[in-house]
């Protein structure tokens, strides 16, 4: 059956997959959401004999309705192949009674691979399904591993360009390093002076720029993001929550129909968010606990019901959480409010006008689902050291966010339900944090001698994405002021004047 995509904030239109993921955002400014959630049609006992590729097409399929077999099995196969250094994908490690899900096996070693590396081939799919003869240009704001991930997925891609924003001093030097040094022709990185908020606004701005999508049009160009917001990530996302349960499944650690609870260092919310609809489709997930960084605003808003931005901005050792406005929060925001979009634009516009909103007590009750927490940047350089001292595994600053609050967690509830922490990021991106958190007298050496030493203490092997960058030049040096990135979008495309 058909599923069509509508947006969160009340227009009468209905979309395909395919015109979901072209457009990015719908016209009046809100996300696409399916209809409904469709059930998983397979039993865990079916999934636990499937390959990750196997597992991405069985849900994939269900949501992304107007893609042939052939066509999302071709996207699937380009996407989840020889990218990735291990044959299962998305592994899990155990240590310390909890599955950490590696997410990171991919080309630039973060979460984002997951979905971005797939993302390109679905676009591409859908402009040709949809006939469209423009060049699709890509914007994207970026926290550190959405700006790589997404430029290592377009970069040569044919009828596309892809431009990304990211706050010039709000990223790893790792992170900042992999985006400058990207390769191709139809790429460009820009650096602007203020933080990942600011790029945020700013494309949403750029996208709502009615004056220069009639520019683009006439010059043969439109936008599309390849952002959380973007359906075409949170899909692929739902993947892997599937096939970590299956796993576990198959090792014979959970019996089938066991709950297990899942733990995700979240800024943006989309990690988390394509867990709540794994469960809403009948995977068997508890609690979903929500792990903030020291800009807590999600913990505060699922401890509360009042989400509110104004506030001090912190620059942590997690930058990819270090976010205020969460933007896929809206799409959870629109399920408990009963699908009503004229309370969800409303909710939408407050937080547009006094940067805060609170949700009715309605509301509140449909996030029983949720467990609220966060760690401080101290408690998480404790959570790195203590867990290699206890076990030799080494996590990057995200992923000691979320081993923190389970922590807490664990010892507020005394809950023993089974666990699948998501390790969205390899400790090789964040050597700096890393391993001064497991000894300071690491802080002498520079980031590459760091790499190396952490790949001695860990006994893993330095990731291919890491070495690539050792001795790449730099090929991006554009920088621009948050009211500049219109001009830099202009530049790109040869708008000018």
């Amino acid at each position: 059956m058909e599923i069509l995509y509508k947006s969160t904030r009340g227009s009468e239109e209905r979309v395909t997959a395919s015109r979901a993921i072209l457009q990015g955002l719908a016209e009046d400014g809100g996300l696409f959401v399916p209809e409904r959630l469709p059930a998983l049609d397979k039993t865990p006992e079916q999934f636990a004999q499937m390959t990750y590729q196997e597992t991405a097409y069985e849900v994939m399929k269900l949501l992304l309705t107007d893609f042939t077999q052939e066509e999302l099995k071709g996207c699937i196969k380009k996407a989840y192949g020889d990218s990735f250094d291990t044959d299962s994908i998305a592994p899990l490690a155990e240590a310390e009674g909890v599955w950490f899900l590696e997410l990171f096996h991919g080309r630039t070693i973060a979460f984002k691979d997951m979905a971005l590396s797939i993302l390109p081939h679905l676009m591409t799919t859908a402009a040709r399904k949809n006939r469209v003869e423009n060049e699709i240009v890509i914007l994207t704001a970026t926290s550190g591993d959405t700006g790589k991930a997404a430029l290592a997925g377009f970069s040569g891609v044919e009828g596309t360009r892809i431009l990304v924003f990211y706050p010039k001093n709000g990223v790893s030097p790792i992170q900042e390093r992999q985006m400058v040094t990207q390769e191709g022709a139809n790429t460009r990185v820009v650096g602007i002076h203020g933080n990942f908020d600011d790029a945020q606004t700013g494309v949403k701005r750029l996208f709502a720029d009615r004056e220069l999508a009639r520019r683009m049009q006439e010059k043969g160009f439109q936008f599309s993001s390849a952002n959380s917001i973007n359906i075409g990530r949170l899909v692929p996302q739902i993947v892997y929550y599937v096939y970590a349960y299956a796993q576990l499944l198959k090792e014979g650690r959970i019996r089938a129909g066991e709950e297990i609870n899942v733990v995700v260092p979240t800024g943006n919310f989309g990690n988390i968010l394509a867990a709540f609809y794994a469960k809403n489709m009948g995977l068997p997930i508890g609690k979903l606990i929500c792990a903030s960084n020291d800009n807590r605003v999600l913990y505060d808003f699922l401890t509360t019901g009042v989400y509110d931005r104004n506030r001090e901005f912190y620059l942590t050792t997690s930058p990819s959480m270090d976010i205020l406005v969460s933007s896929n929060l809206e799409r959870l925001l629109y399920r408990i409010a009963g699908e009503n979009p004229q309370q969800d634009a409303l909710l939408m516009e407050r937080l547009a006008k006094d940067g805060k909103y609170e949700i009715t007590d309605e509301m509140r009750r449909g996030l029983k689902d949720f467990w609220g927490g966060y760690a401080a940047q101290e408690r998480g350089a404790e959570k790195i050291r203590s867990l290699y001292e206890d076990t030799g595994y080494v996590i990057d600053p995200h992923t000691a966010v979320a081993a923190a609050v389970y922590d807490e967690y664990r010892e507020k509830t005394q809950d023993g339900t089974k666990t699948v922490i998501a390790s969205t990021a390899s400790p090789f991106k964040f050597t700096r944090s890393v391993m001064t958190a497991i000894d300071s007298r690491y802080g002498e050496m520079d980031d590459f001698e760091l790499v190396d030493e952490l790949s001695r203490i860990s006994c893993v092997p330095v990731p291919r994405a890491i070495e690539e960058i050792r001795t790449a030049p730099v090929l991006h040096r554009t920088e621009c002021g948050k009211d500049g990135m219109k001009e830099a979008v202009e530049a790109f495309l040869g708008l000018e004047g």
